[in-house]
């Protein structure tokens, strides 16, 4: 039995090779590697009549290769179509199947599903079976304490028998589609271990030899750039930059002697779902008379009349790049930072639309698995070293720098750079990627030569326009900021400083002009050059207007809020006439208040006149002889009587006053325009 299972997997193994037997591949001859993720690679070759083209892919890369594919053919061949593999899941595909392979079930259980299949069976003994499969199982052996699988058969003479599978020597299907059926099965199991592994094919219309070249996109690390800069080099002291492209190849093949191009840039890409198979999710929809009717349920009745309602159903570039033998090794440390690698550059370099393109001049190979370094750029670079201080950096050392300005004619590719300077290793810095032509400031280190204090001046606040709409103020406030950068040379070294002074939206700068010091802008920053010479301390100032507005309604200002704009001349005639009749207003309301106030201190007065008075006649009417007094006083009190009365009508004409003041007042603020 054991030998007859490996024989029929082997054989069906061998069917389900033979399915991909007439495919051939095409090496690698071209990869272009961007930016963004993506690479495009290049195959041809020679493809024999009768062959299809086999490409190998991950299921990852599916959906890029579906959306980028493009074949050609030079003899003038077309392409029938293409065919990949499937992307359906394993279980989906062997429901396709009339029978299961249930994981570790003996082969009695495959043979009992084939009931009625043709089958041949050749025993140990030599003789042979032939007939149909009536099933299969496994029956329990008492004595030897073993299963014995068991096979009956129906055969060709009519007889019916049973084989015990330890016996039979090869057991063979008769029926070519079970055989097929079955081998497919395996293939598609076999696959399935392989779920990264994905193979496209390309048919011929005719079956002739082909000589084919395909092109298609997959997604690839990003090619990455590192440069090494080397100031004050050789005897002429120039400043030579030097650069290294990285490229990994994580494909399951070596690239050999391919043509290798870098592109700079960033072009649109995306995935897109081709690979996966779309289901869409329909409505079921049928013609009324198919539908079985439902019962129909009466009601009893009830009193009037009864109704009947229905019832419902509940290597790279040939080793080019060398270091020749060194001396000792100090100076070779020397020179070796002194000086550039020693390297073949052959690179050719074109724009290709908005991207730029390093062509390698020679054949490159890189492993798979495995990784390069290829020279990509090695010459002279117009270069100024500098210092670089940036308000708030939080340290008072500017840093040492470099201004680099693109006289390569290429576009240089954004990556880290490594400076060398006076022959030793100086620090590092991060160069974004820039075109031939552009400027950038590289900073590697920190210099302990050099301090800047920062010392800061704001003036006051001062109204330079008002306007109001339907009592809402708009003010317009100007102030004058200004900040002082002390500098301190300390080792008294000749030196160019760049101050990066802040860019704040709605400052305006009045000091230094552009013709007082070399001053250029950023998005972010004002960039002033300061000489730093022998002596130890020099300054930069700078001076700027800050225009601020604010939004207020007029009836939310206090009185002293109104004080002096009717005579400032920064606001317009209509603003500080208005004011000024709000500022008389204003003044006419105080007064009232002012007035009322007296008028009820003296009514306050009088009524306590008053009181005394009364006090002093409910005394004098008990004693004899007083009548003279009491006349008196009796005058006194309807004097201050007539003295209340009159104050507090007056009061009151002040008060109705004093509120119709505050009502125009208030009427005035809110319908203010000027």
């Amino acid at each position: 039995m054991n030998k007859y299972w490996s024989a029929g997997v082997a054989f069906c193994i061998a069917c389900a090779t033979s399915i991909a037997a007439g495919a051939a591949e095409l090496p690698v001859k071209k990869v272009i590697l961007y930016k963004h993720g993506i690479g495009f690679f290049e195959r041809g070759g020679e493809i024999p009549a009768g062959e299809s083209a086999r490409l190998d892919f991950k299921a990852g890369e599916m959906n890029d290769v579906l959306k980028s594919l493009v074949v050609g053919d030079a003899t003038g061949n077309t392409v029938a179509g293409v065919r990949y593999d499937s992307s359906q899941p394993l279980t989906n595909k062997l429901r396709e199947f009339p029978f299961v392979l249930r994981e570790k079930a003996p082969l009695v259980d495959l043979l009992d599903q084939m009931k009625g299949a043709e089958i041949e069976l050749k025993l140990v003994a030599g003789n042979v079976v032939k007939g149909r499969i009536l099933g299969a199982r496994v029956l329990a052996n008492q004595k030897a304490d073993t299963d014995v699988e068991s096979l009956s058969v129906l055969t060709a003479e009519g007889a019916m028998a049973s084989f015990d599978l330890s016996a039979v020597a090869s057991l063979n299907l008769q029926n070519p589609e079970l055989q097929r059926q079955l081998a497919e099965y395996l293939s598609a199991l076999n696959v399935a271990r392989s779920r990264e592994q994905k193979s496209v094919y390309i048919d011929s219309s005719r079956d002739a030899a082909r000589s084919l070249r395909v092109a298609y996109t997959i997604p690839m690390p990003v090619w990455k750039s590192s440069y090494r800069l080397v100031l004050d080099s050789g005897a002429q002291k120039k400043t030579m930059l030097e650069g290294w492209a990285i490229v990994d190849n994580t494909t399951n093949e070596d690239w050999t002697k391919v043509d290798l191009s870098l592109v700079s840039g960033r072009p649109i890409s995306f995935i897109s779902k081709l690979y996966e198979p779309k289901l869409v999710q329909r409505e079921v929809a049928e013609l009324a008379e198919e539908k079985a009717r439902g019962p129909v349920v009466y009601r009893g009745v009830a009193g009037g009349i009864a109704g009947g309602v229905p019832g419902g159903m509940g290597g790279f570039m040939d080793q080019r790049a060398k270091i020749n033998a060194a001396p000792p090794p100090a100076p070779m440390a020397q020179s070796m930072m002194a000086e550039i690698s020693e390297v073949n550059v052959d690179t050719a370099t074109r724009e290709a639309g908005e991207l730029f393109e390093y062509k390698f001049g020679q054949p490159i190979t890189v492993k798979r698995n495995e990784s390069a370094m290829l020279p990509f750029v090695q010459q002279e670079i117009a270069g100024r070293k500098l210092l670089i201080y940036t308000q708030g950096s939080g340290s008072e050392h500017p840093l040492n720098s470099v201004e680099l300005t693109n006289s390569t004619g290429k576009t240089l590719d954004g990556g880290p750079l490594s400076v060398y300077d006076g022959g030793i290793y100086a620090g590092e810095a991060l160069v974004n990627t820039f075109k031939a032509g552009d400027k950038r400031l590289l900073s590697y280190a920190e210099d302990l030569g050099t301090r800047v204090v920062e010392r800061g001046k704001d003036g006051p606040r001062n109204v330079r326009s008002m306007t109001a709409a339907r009592g809402v103020v708009t003010t317009r406030f100007v102030q004058q900021l200004t900040k002082t950068y002390e500098i301190r040379n300390v080792d008294k070294k000749a030196k160019t400083l760049v101050v990066e002074h802040p860019l704040v939206e709605g400052r305006t700068l009045q000091t230094p002009k552009p013709a007082e010091k070399a001053v250029e802008k950023t998005a972010t920053h004002y960039r002033f050059e300061v000489k730093l010479s022998g002596a130890e301390n020099e300054s930069l100032q700078v001076e700027e207007q800050e225009v601020m507005e604010e939004t207020q309604s007029l009836s939310s200002w206090k009185s002293e809020d109104f004080v002096g704009l009717s005579t400032n001349g920064a606001l317009s005639p209509a603003a500080r006439q208005f004011f000024a009749e709000i500022s008389k207003l204003r003044q006419a309301q105080a007064d009232a208040d002012e007035k009322i106030k007296q008028l009820n201190q003296q009514i306050q007065e009088s009524g306590a006149d008053v009181e005394r008075l009364r006090r002093n006649l409910s005394s004098l009417n008990n004693v004899t002889g007083q009548q003279e007094r009491v006349q008196r006083y009796a005058a006194e009190l309807a004097k201050l009587d007539e003295q209340i009365s009159g104050l507090r009508a007056e009061a009151s004409a002040e008060t109705k006053r004093r509120d119709d003041l505050r009502r125009q007042v208030q009427t005035k603020l809110e319908s203010a325009n000027f």
